[in-house]
């Protein structure tokens, strides 16, 4: 799928409709001090083997991609709900 680089939307903030950039969502650095971090490893550790199984295959064949929309003006961010698709390509148009 291909998505343009910059699009025209509505800002909130700006109260009028200005150039918007878009980006793709990037999950961040896992930290292992957070505590479901902890909890987890917690919870695998001595016997009773793995909490979760691992799979063999993924049950999905594609992923979802979270568009990120910054305002060029007040530089707001605004992420729009998943859609599920093989591959994404931002575009300059």
């Amino acid at each position: 799928m291909n998505m343009p680089k910059e699009i025209t939307r509505y800002c909130p903030k700006c109260n009028k409709h200005t150039k918007q950039k878009v980006t793709t969502y990037k999950a961040g650095k896992r930290r292992g001090s957070a505590i479901g971090e902890r909890r987890h490893e917690e919870d695998k550790k001595g016997y009773g083997g793995q909490k979760f199984p691992k799979l063999a295959k993924p049950a999905k064949t594609t992923k979802k991609f979270t568009p990120i929309f910054t305002c060029n003006e007040c530089k707001k961010k605004w992420s729009r709900e998943g859609i599920r698709v093989r591959k994404v390509e931002l575009v300059a148009v």
